[in-house]
């Protein structure tokens, strides 16, 4: 029993010091604790980067029902020339919606409208200069385009793409649709031997993820602050030449997409050639195998081949006087861009935007924010009109 007794006192004495040794070591660690500084708190929203985005709207819901549609056609002729279906009335009214979102390297339209046909005539691609590729998403309603005899039937659940640099018709009924606007030249480098063909409806499991990431750009367009842009932009093209690459729809067969498919490889070849002195008709047809006239008859809706080169590299001489990084003498920039001479660069540059090389180099615009503007002043330059023309200046 005596010896029961004792080793009950040795094993609390035991516990004891155990406890102790615990409570010291404790004390030692928050001690050392106290040396170190405090884990930051998480970011709360406030410490958020603030958003980089506004809107630029335009709606003819308050307007008078007879002033509404003729305020639309002349919002979307930038685009295109609009009519009413031949059974619709003007003062029955019109109420459209139209929200643009301008990420710097590309353009997000939502747009909800009535029926409606459209038409983007030759006359209008060859007037306003803007050959951006055009990508549409429907979330209700139909669409039918046509481009040189094709026919494609737009609906829910399908990614359509089409160039503005080419003409074409069609007409919707009520729709809601998102459309993006890219630079020709963000999709350039698509891997060979794949060619980006006009009027197509992208499918498979790459247009289906998408269609899912523009759901979620959508929805967080509010969110999104100037670090975010670029990158937007460039999973966005990476996904649409995943998407290019993959789809079954790249080939109709048809001898007018043939011709589309070659003014597309010419197109890519002026542009990786720009800065190249001997960027001429004749260097074209060699290096591309078409003839002479064939290469005159496809860019003569152009202005012609040499008119296209030319401003193809007034664009680029643009983009690098815009900005604010490039303190390239305009000279300088005149001649990287394939300009033999200083004189013709600056009447040529003059001639095509109004301005001079050097009140270019003043401009504020930056590459990748979008613009707080307003739609509605006539002349005002700060309108989806003036986006459209200058999204080709800073891809």
């Amino acid at each position: 029993m005596s010896d029961l007794r004792r080793e009950d006192r040795s094993q609390s004495a035991s516990d004891e010091a155990q406890d102790e040794s615990w409570r010291r070591d404790r004390k030692s660690m928050q001690s050392e604790r106290r040396r170190f500084p405090r884990p930051e708190k998480a970011a709360t929203e406030g410490d958020l980067p603030p958003p980089a985005l506004q809107p630029l709207k335009f709606s003819t819901r308050g307007m008078e029902p007879g002033d509404q549609f003729a305020a639309w056609q002349t919002y979307v002729a930038p685009l295109a020339d609009v009519r009413l279906p031949d059974n619709a009335s003007p003062e029955a009214g019109f109420p459209a919606d139209h929200t643009a979102w301008n990420l710097g390297g590309m353009l997000v339209v939502q747009q909800d409208a009535p029926p409606h046909s459209y038409m983007r005539s030759q006359a209008k691609v060859k007037a306003n200069h803007v050959d951006h590729w055009h990508i549409s998403v429907l979330s209700s309603g139909r669409t039918w385009t046509e481009v040189d005899g094709h026919v494609l039937d737009g609906e829910p659940g399908k990614v359509e793409l089409r160039s503005l640099g080419h003409p074409f018709r069609g007409r919707s009924t009520e729709a809601k649709v998102l459309s993006l606007f890219l630079p020709r030249a963000l999709l350039f480098d698509v891997p060979t031997p794949v060619e980006i063909e006009n009027n197509i409806a992208l499918s498979g499991v790459f247009t289906n993820m998408l269609i899912e990431f523009l759901d979620s750009v959508e929805n967080n367009l509010t969110r999104l602050a100037a670090t975010d842009l670029p990158h937007v932009v460039q999973t966005v093209r990476n996904m649409i030449v995943a998407a290019v690459s993959t789809s079954a729809a790249q080939s109709t067969g048809t001898e007018q997409h043939s011709a589309l498919a070659l003014t597309e490889r010419v197109r890519r070849f002026v542009e990786a050639n720009l800065i190249s002195e001997n960027l001429t008709a004749e260097r074209i047809c060699r290096e591309l195998g078409v003839s002479r006239t064939r290469l005159y008859q496809i860019f003569e809706q152009y202005g012609g081949v040499h008119h296209y080169i030319q401003r193809r590299r007034l664009l680029s001489a643009h983009a690098a006087l815009s900005d604010p990084a490039n303190r390239e003498q305009i000279v300088d920039i005149a001649f990287a861009v394939g300009f033999s001479s200083a004189a013709h660069f600056s009447r040529a540059f003059g001639k095509e935007f109004g301005y001079s090389p050097r009140e270019a180099r003043n401009l504020t615009i930056p590459r990748y924010v979008g613009q707080i503007v307003s739609p509605t002043p006539a002349g005002n330059s700060h309108s989806f009109d003036e986006w459209l023309k200058t999204l080709g200046y800073y891809h």
